[in-house]
Parts: C-alpha cells; structure tokens; sequence
C-alpha cells in the first residue's frame, strides 16, 4: 500500500469518527474521482506505452517501467544520465529524454519510487550502451534516496562508473529536518544543465560538481487551490472552498500552511517573500542584481490563461526586487495529476549556466525557448501612426454637423429608452443583453459628442462611430455595427453627401455585415429590418428632392415590418438559431434595434426640418 493511499484510509477513518461526522458525512462524495483511465492497476503501464508511441526516439525497456532514448549508441564514450521517481509527474521525468538531456528515465507507480531492480536494469542498459558513466539525478524523497541508492551500489560493484545528485530545492520550510529539502520542479534544471555538459562530452566528475555548484543557487516553492487523487483514491488532503495551500509538495501531501485564495499578484508576492525570506532555514539567497531563470510550472489543472497571469506576475514581481529575469518557462513541466496549482523555480545562473540552459536538446517535453534576456527587452511595439483610433482625432464641423448631431442624439436617446424592451426580447432568445449592448453604444456616443466636434465629413462620423461601437458595444452586435458603419464611410464625403450617396453607403454597409456575418434576410437577424429598408433607401439614386422624405418614411415602416416579422421566422443565425423554434415567438431584439434606429433619424430629420442630408 503506498503512503498516500495509507493516508487516505486514516484521514477517512478519522473523519468518521470526529463529532458531528453524521451532518458531514451526508456533505462528503466517498468516491474516489473519476479519472479517463482503463484501470488503475494498468494505467502507469499504459501511460508509458503512450509515451513510447507517440515518439520516435523513445523506447521501454523490456519487463521494467524504464524508458530509453532510441538513439544508445549515440552514448558510447560519453556520461548518461538516468532519473526517474513516481508516476503522476508527467511529463517529468520521461519526457525530457533525448540529446542533450536524460538518457533514461525509471517509472514507479503513482507517487511511488521505481523498484531497485528497474533503476539497475537502466544502469546496465546505460553501461551496456558505452557509456563512460551514469549520473543519476534523485528527488529527495527518501524512497527514492534508497531505492535509487542501493541500485548505484550494486551498480558498483559491477564495475559501472556511477555518481548520484541529490536534488533538494524545496523552500517550503522555516527550519531545518534530517530529511532535509524535498526535491520538486528544479529538478529539471539540473537535468537541463547536466544534459548540456554531458552532450559536451564533460566528464562524470565535472558534471556533478557543475550541478551541485548550481544547486546552491536553485529554489521551489508551490501553492494549491485543489487537493489531487492517486487514481481509485481519494483526495490527498480536504481544502475547503476559498482557501489555498501554501508549500506543498508533488505527492499530494498537504503545505506548511493555509490562507485564502488571494489575487494572482498578491499569491507571486506571498510565494516569493516565503522564497527569499533570510529567516528561513532552506531561503534561496536573491539580492538585486542577480540575474534567474524562472520556471512557471502548472501543478496539473490550471487554465493556460492562469499560467499566463502567474508568469506576468513573477516576472513582475522579481524585476521589481531588482532581480535580472535571464529567462523564463511556463508550462506544465512536473504536475501533481490534476493538482489546481503552480509552483516556482528559480536558479540563479551567471552567463555559463544560462549558455547550459540555452543549449539545444531533443527531448519532447523541454519548450522552445527564446534565448533572450526578458529583463530589459522592449516588448511593447508601438502602432505606426495610421492606426490610431477616428474617435481620438479632431475634427472640424461643417453644414452638416448640427443635422448629423441631432439625428444622433435622437438615436441615443431612443436606444436609452428601449433597453428594457430589447433586454426583454434577448431573454426571449438569448442570454438577455441586447438592451445592455446598445445602451453602452448610446453611452459612449453620447460622451464623445460631449467633448468633441462632429465631422463636417459624413464619413469621417460613419468612422469615428465604428470605432466607438466596436470598442465599448463589444460583442458580435459591435463587430455587426463596426463593419456597417465601416463599409459605408467610404461613401459619403463631405462634397458626395446627398441623398442618393446616403443610399450607396447604406447599401454597401449591409452587403459587408451579409458577408463577413454570413447571415441572409430571412435568417431572423437584424438584416430582416435592414435590408428591406435599404432596398427601399436606394429609390433615393433615382428620386426628385421632393421625394426624398417619402422615401425615407417607406424605409422606416419596412423595417418595422421587417422586424415584426422575424416573429414567424425560424432563426438560421445568431443565437437564437440554438433555441427550439417553438420557444422563439417574440421579434427578434436586434431587428427591433435597427427599426428604432432608423424611425429615430427620420423623427430627427422631419423634427429639424433638416430633409434627406
């Protein structure tokens, strides 16, 4: 039975017989968590095999849990490495098999070190090959300090060149313990580093001096949002709903000690104070001025999203300690299962460890690294100067402007009024926020009119209102509107303003939301109110100005009906077409939005007397 599983039963057992158990009992899922496995019996086996299968330079060593690099004879005269520990780390350790990083790896069960007998088969596998020597590079797990120890011994004594590094980087504890420091995620910079010299043909003796210089200057610390579960167990610990662990280990042992979760910033600081505290017997000395490699490395469950603000975090963080960032990984490097958590290396490392660091390698797990310094590197570029925003521009007016503004405020004003309505009819057939997206529109047109001149230019407004829709309607009704507006600017000019280019642009506006929207009229969309107003708008290419304002009514009224009769519409597009036709009997919101729209500029035009601009 492996120590968690003996853990599992006990915390079980315990918690059965604390007072009050009866109430928490009925709270308590007793199954163990389901996993996409076949067996647990099978699963470290078959996850092996995957490894193996998936990898051209891999291959399993018959009857052990050993993984080899395909290419042994490559070896010949040169140091192996050999590393290994328990399953549930992946892709630790048998993903960083290849030139210029381990040689073999040892697998034992979940969270369990390998037998002896497997590390020894690895051994002579190594020795076999050509070797010059094995390294092996152990966790310091005291499993694995025995197992893969007595393994070197009886390497030894046939004859095999063997040296073993410790790897004890664990920052988690104030003061020292004869079990000393657990080995975790700097692990695999010593791997990295030994790799390097050993493709380099170095000697056994000065691979382990290098590393054991360099592990002097390594440390790790991790913090857990979840426990994790040993396939067919348990959880490993309880952590209750808005509190983190801080210090744990990869074996799914409980931390040094809890909080609640904070912000990602705020968990960096607190990680990284703990890291460098001097107080602390196992600290890793950092002052400003010196210069790290960070590994940000997910404990299993976290979103790459998380990974990414974590990462932006330390970095942070560090630089602003005065710290050099040299380099910096983020990725899942040495998990906990399904662990929600993450934890960070550092390493302290002059310009002969970070040339180690950056040498090539072929193992599949090692990421493809910038070979950059990210301290001190210009990472914003700035836009060239023709993308700046319209709406940030100044303009000047012109005849127009007074009519253009009216119109407008009158839209605004109007979609202010409907966003109960339209939020109404969302709710009707989608998540409710129709009337929410278009009082932001209105909101923000409304301010900028406040603080700016309107464009004596029809279309330089049509681009400065895309603008302001695409930033602050956001959403597919924001990129619907933007490519409208956007479309239709190029149109209408401050000398082609009149009536007929009013129509081209509303024509062409519409033909770039069919397009890139990939909706059609009949969809039951906002097209259903647009486009039939629009085929009636381009009657203004042939009308008398005495007949401009008939026009324009006739436009208005098609798209109420338009709109009132998406009612009867099965939905092809937009949200709507995920909902049972039979629940959507009210018009669609965004068809009412665009009738509004145009009974409010024609309200507008005949209130001011202004006519078709």
């Amino acid at each position: 039975m492996c120590k968690v599983q003996y853990l599992n039963i006990v915390w079980v057992t315990t918690f059965y017989l604390l007072p009050g158990s009866e109430k928490k009992r009925e709270n308590v899922q007793m199954e163990p968590k389901r996993k996409l496995i076949n067996s647990v019996d099978g699963c470290v086996d078959e996850a092996l095999w995957g490894l193996v299968r998936a990898s051209g330079g891999l291959s399993l060593l018959k009857g052990h849990r050993v993984v080899l690099r395909s290419d042994l004879d490559n070896l010949r005269g040169r140091v192996a490495l050999l590393s290994g520990g328990g399953s549930g780390h992946e892709p630790a350790h048998g993903g960083y098999l290849g030139a210029g990083m381990l040689s073999a790896a040892v697998a034992g069960g979940v969270f369990a070190s390998p037998p002896p007998a497997s590390i020894l088969a690895a051994i002579l596998s190594l020795h076999a090959a050509g070797a010059s020597g094995v390294l092996l590079i152990v966790k310091n797990y005291t499993g694995d300090r025995l197992n893969f120890g007595l393994a070197a011994e009886q390497a030894r004594n046939r004859g095999v060149a063997v040296d073993v590094v410790i790897v004890a980087e664990d920052c988690a504890f104030d003061r020292p313990s004869k079990a000393g420091r657990r080995g975790l995620c700097g692990t695999i910079f010593i791997h990295k580093l030994a790799g390097a010299l050993a493709e380099e043909g170095s000697s056994l003796g000065r691979i382990v001096s290098k590393v054991t210089e360099v592990l002097q200057g390594v440390g790790t610390l991790g913090v857990s949002l979840s426990p994790c579960s040993v396939p067919g167990s348990l959880p490993s610990f309880e952590l209750p709903p808005g509190v983190m662990e801080l210090g744990l280990g990869i074996h799914g042992e409980p931390g040094i000690k809890r909080s609640k979760v904070a912000s990602a910033d705020e968990v960096v600081k607190t990680m990284i104070d703990h890291m460098t505290n001097p107080v602390s017997h196992s600290h890793l000395p950092l002052k400003p001025g010196d210069s790290v490699v960070v590994c940000v490395n997910n404990l299993g469950a976290l979103s790459c999203l998380e990974m990414a603000v974590v990462t932006r975090a330390a970095v942070m963080c560090l630089e602003g300690r005065g710290v050099v960032v040299a380099r910096v990984m983020s990725g899942s490097f040495m998990t906990s299962l399904e662990m929600a958590g993450v934890s960070l290396s550092l390493m302290r490392a002059d310009q002969e460890t970070l040339r180690l660091f950056d040498a090539k390698t072929g193992a599949p797990a090692w990421p493809n690294l910038s070979s950059v310094c990210v301290s001190g590197r210009d990472y914003v570029t700035d836009p060239p100067a023709a993308s700046g925003r319209p709406q940030d521009d100044a303009h000047s007016d012109g005849p127009l402007s007074p009519v253009m503004r009216a119109a407008l405020e009158r839209v605004c004003s109007t979609l202010l009024e409907k966003r109960d309505e339209l939020n109404a009819l969302d709710r009707a057939a989608g998540d409710g926020d129709c009337g929410d997206t278009h009082a932001q529109a209105a909101r923000a047109i409304q301010e900028w009119l406040q603080h700016h001149a309107v464009p004596g230019c029809p279309g330089r407004l049509l681009s400065v209102l895309a603008g302001l829709v695409q930033d602050k309607m956001g959403g597919s009704s924001g990129a619907l509107y933007s490519l409208f507006l956007t479309a239709a600017a190029g149109h209408v000019t401050e000398e082609q303003s009149n009536a007929a280019a009013w129509a081209r642009a509303m024509h062409a506006g519409t033909q770039a939301m069919r397009r890139y929207g990939g909706a059609d009229p009949g969809d039951r969309t906002m097209l259903d109110a647009l486009c039939p107003a629009v085929d009636e708008l381009m009657k203004l290419t042939t009308a008398p100005p005495g007949g401009q304002m008939s026009v324009l009514r006739a436009a208005v009224q098609k798209a109420a009906s338009g709109a009132e009769s998406t009612r009867d519409l099965t939905a092809r597009a937009g949200r709507a077409s995920y909902i049972a036709a039979e629940r959507v009997t009210l018009p669609d919101p965004g068809a009412v939005a665009v009738a509004s729209v145009l009974r409010a500029v024609l309200e507008s035009l005949e209130g001011g007397g202004g006519g078709v601009m």
